[in-house]
This record gives C-alpha cells, sequence and structure tokens, in this order.
C-alpha cells in the first residue's frame, strides 16, 4: 500500500458537486457516479454492482451489512443524502459506465472543478474515508464502511489527516509570525 494518500479536500468536494456537465452527457454520468462513491465509500466495483434492495430502509436512512466483491471483506454502509440524491436522480439505481471511459471523465471533470490532483475512481473513496475521519468518525468504524481487513489500511487516512493539521499550524506560525513583525 503507498503511504500518501490523495484526496479531494471538503472545498474541492463542494466545487465538484457544484460542476454542471450537460444533462445526458457521459460527463454528468461519470460526475454522479463520483459523488455517489465520495459519500459511501464504495470501490468502483462495488458502486457498479450496488442494488438498492440489498439495503433496508430503517426509517431514517438506508442501511447495508455486505461484502465487498473484490475482497469478500464485510463492510457496512449507510446512505448518505448526497448518494441518496444521485439514486433518486437515476430511478434509485447507479448509472453504469466502462471503468476506463469513467476515469477519463474524471480526468476531464476535474479541471472544470479547479482541482489539481489527478481524478480517478479510487480517489472517491480515499475522499470518502478521509471526509469521514476529519468529521469526527472512528478509525475503526470508517475500517469497517471501507471493508478493510485491518485497521492498519485505514491508518493511512489518519496520518494525512496528521498531515494536514501541521500545515494549519505552520499557518498559522507564518500569520503570528508576520503580525510580530
Amino acid at each position: 500500500e503507498k503511504e500518501s494518500v490523495e484526496y479531494l479536500t471538503e472545498d474541492e468536494m463542494r466545487r465538484f458537486e457544484a460542476l454542471q456537465p450537460p444533462s445526458g452527457s457521459v460527463l454528468e454520468t461519470a460526475k454522479d457516479i463520483f459523488v455517489f462513491q465520495m459519500y459511501t465509500g464504495l470501490a468502483y466495483s462495488d458502486t457498479m454492482a450496488f442494488d438498492i434492495s440489498d439495503y433496508r430502509w430503517d426509517g431514517s436512512m438506508w442501511r447495508h451489512n455486505g461484502e465487498r466483491i473484490k475482497t469478500g471483506v464485510p463492510f457496512v454502509s449507510s446512505l448518505l443524502p448526497p448518494a441518496v440524491r444521485v439514486l433518486e436522480k437515476y430511478g434509485m439505481r447507479v448509472p453504469h459506465l466502462d471503468n476506463a471511459d469513467y476515469n477519463h471523465c474524471l480526468k476531464v471533470l476535474g479541471p472544470m472543478a479547479g482541482i489539481k490532483v489527478r481524478m480517478h475512481s479510487h480517489l472517491a473513496r480515499h475522499t470518502f474515508a478521509t471526509y469521514m475521519l476529519s468529521n469526527g468518525a472512528k478509525i475503526e468504524n470508517v475500517s469497517r464502511m471501507l471493508g478493510h481487513t485491518n485497521i492498519t489500511q485505514t491508518q493511512r487516512y489518519a496520518k494525512v489527516l496528521a498531515e494536514s493539521v501541521h500545515e494549519e499550524f505552520n499557518k498559522m506560525n507564518e500569520k503570528l509570525s508576520k503580525s510580530k513583525n
């Protein structure tokens, strides 16, 4: 596993979600799939196999305990509102795109949203993990959401967040140093 993890910041997530590709275009489909992945943490293969009938409505959210297609590892999922909005747009289904076409579209969409990191389908999963951790989710729970076999796989996202915290301290240090002079 790589040590460094790229992900979208919350600002980049919002900019990506705000994109308005031509209605009915493959770019619109790719954008919607990526948004779905950003808010579910599902890998591409699990996203393409998504079936709402696997989920149960508990009165407030759609929930599912399943197994990842690639690894067979159990995971726990609940559908957050942005993911549900994508599903509602497509009749409670995830639209399908070939992985190569999907990744090609993401490379076009990223710059349109002012995103500098290389966009690819797995970036949505990285974004989900860092988003959940930065908003207070326990690392053990994020590990289970992602269907990781052990917490070590998930810890690399926490390391990224620690680096981000240090960057914030550096910015504040610079600001305070300037105001002192």
